[in-house]
């Protein structure tokens, strides 16, 4: 038996090395379908090389010139106003309904795009809430905010909440001490913001911007809904209508080609910069320290935090109000509708539990590598097991479905392939979050009985159920709603995929719209935001208590 720190790399330990082998197994997996994607567009490009050099044109670098403008434009109108709003919230640590603010805050990253999209439409679209006000104000009917503006709106919507939690982490890391000291020197605004809070933005402020750079450039349902036509369309876009309407391969090749370089380069930008890939569940908690402020500037302030609120909150509320007006009863009764909830449900509860698993093995796998090398540098497959599943970001669904619609459209009909392709596409594309959801505490487990484990010989089922469950049952819970949340509210893949035999909620209220039938559509998008919403806040709570 080891004892103290010694390493167990000097013991026998099969267990270990099932893990690790399950590891490999789990790498492998994540491995054929991304190298699978890329193996159908490498065939199309022997296939159809002529073709797809031809399709790099000035329509392509006109695409790729506009998903770079609106991703730029959409990091800075939310980059730039959430470091204000960070500011005015940690100045002001404690009043009436802060906490209900930073919940609402959390609320974007739970909503499906398509959910969100809705929601601005109801608000700022032809026939919206504010259409009969802009009308009156621009002196002719309102066209709806369509292309570029409506782009800019919704992305707007979903990263400002994003980025001031993100700069809120990076004040509270400013010492207490510092924070009473200034308010003893009577530090003012500007003071306080030269020498305390801009030195701790700055440093986080490259890679929240990068990271919403990232996430506006791999858009894809809301450029989608809100783009308004060839104008305003992104690379993800262009793909998804190069294959299901005019069946261009050649072309979708070669757009895909230019957003992997893209998407890859950002990534690559943001791992030099330190950003986090997967951001954090969690809101800042309010600490207990004294601010010192002047009355301008906490009516400023007050401001500020107002017409944030009232912009994250309009959308919301748009949603609840349009989706109330529809026909519910008539909607709850329709077969359409309940078999799209069941596929739904079937489909992301299939890829939560792959999801689970393949996180599980992937961070077991670690460990045990970890305890073998004991102080040796990690190795290439540690790495690998650490870092691999995050790799998947860099290639967006749509794109990996780009890859394998090509490949299976050679092997008979793609369409058939919809359940298989959405279920472990919207698996891996969540593991990044799963693993870091359960791999602190198994890691922790694993420090206290792994010995004890080895001693008595207990692995595999037996040690999972007895030994490691137990601590992971709650972070395996909110790794499963949180993956359950995602695939519900996917529509990349299945927009690819499906058809009049597999419908998704999203891509039921996908095909609604399409029809013009919008009170329908706002009804479904009711119910899939509510289901979302109570998904991504299980997951939280679950997460928090699990701290």
């Amino acid at each position: 038996m080891a004892v103290g720190d010694e390493p167990l790399s000097r013991f026998a330990n099969p267990s270990a090395d099932r893990r690790v082998a399950l590891g490999r197994a789990a790498l492998a997996a994540v491995a054929l379908l991304v190298g699978g994607a890329f193996a159908g567009l490498a065939l199309e490009a022997l296939r159809q090389s002529g073709g797809a050099l031809d399709a790099f044109d000035a329509y392509l670098l006109r695409i790729a010139r506009f998903t770079l403008w609106q991703a730029l434009l959409s990091a800075l109108l939310s980059v730039g106003p959430a470091i204000l709003l960070a500011r005015a919230l940690a100045r002001h640590p404690v009043f009436p309904g802060r906490a209900f603010i930073l919940r609402l805050f959390a609320v974007p990253l739970a909503l499906p795009a398509i959910v969100a999209a809705l929601g601005v439409l109801a608000l700022y679209g032809r026939a919206g809430f504010f259409a009969p006000s802009l009308s009156a104000l621009t002196g002719e009917r309102w066209p709806g905010i369509y292309g570029l503006s409506g782009i800019l709106v919704a992305h707007v919507f979903f990263n400002l909440p994003l980025a001031t939690r993100l700069f809120l982490n990076a004040l509270e890391s400013v010492p207490a001490d510092q924070w009473r000291l200034a308010a003893q020197l009577g530090m003012g605004a500007r003071a306080s913001f030269r020498f305390l809070e801009w030195p701790a933005m700055r440093s986080a402020l490259p890679g929240i911007a990068g990271l919403v750079f990232m996430l506006c450039v791999t858009s894809f349902t809301i450029v989608l809904l809100l783009g308004g036509g060839p104008r305003a369309t992104t690379l993800e876009v262009a793909i998804y209508q190069a294959l299901r309407f005019d069946f261009d391969p050649a072309r979708a090749l070669a757009l895909t080609l230019v957003q992997v370089a893209l998407a890859g380069g950002v990534v690559l930008a943001l791992t030099r910069l330190g950003a986090s890939l997967s951001g954090d569940a969690s809101l800042p908690v309010a600490p207990r320290r004294f601010v010192w402020h002047r009355r301008r500037e906490a009516v400023l302030n007050t401001v500020l935090i107002t017409l944030a609120l009232l912009f994250v909150a309009g959308p919301m509320a748009a949603t609840v109000l349009a989706g109330l007006q529809a026909d519910l009863t008539r909607l709850a009764g329709e077969g359409a509708v309940h078999a799209a909830t069941i596929t739904s449900l079937v489909f992301a509860g299939l890829s939560a539990v792959l999801c689970l698993a393949l996180s599980l093995m992937l961070v077991a796998a670690r460990r045990a590598l970890e305890m073998r090398r004991g102080a040796l540098p990690a190795g290439l497959l540690e790495r690998a097991t650490d870092s691999g599943a995050a790799l998947v970001l860099i290639v967006p669904p749509l794109v990996i479905g780009a890859g394998w619609f090509i490949l299976l459209r050679h092997v008979g009909d793609v369409l058939a392939f919809a359940p298989v392709m959405v279920v472990t596409v919207n698996a891996v594309m969540a593991m990044p979050f799963a693993i870091r959801a359960i791999r602190p505490t198994y890691d922790a487990a694993s420090a206290r009985h792994e010995r004890l484990c080895l001693s008595l010989g207990i692995s595999g089922w037996t040690r999972l159920r007895l030994v490691d469950w137990p601590a992971l049952r709650r972070p395996a819970a909110t790794a499963l709603a949180f993956a359950t949340a995602l695939s519900l509210g996917d529509l990349g893949v299945i927009a690819l995929f499906g058809s009049d035999q597999v419908q998704t909620l999203p891509y039921l209220l996908l095909q609604r719209m399409g029809s013009y039938r919008t009170a329908d559509a706002a009804g479904i998008a009711l119910f899939l935001g509510l289901l979302c919403l109570a998904l991504m806040f299980a997951a939280d709570r679950l997460g928090r208590e699990t701290r």
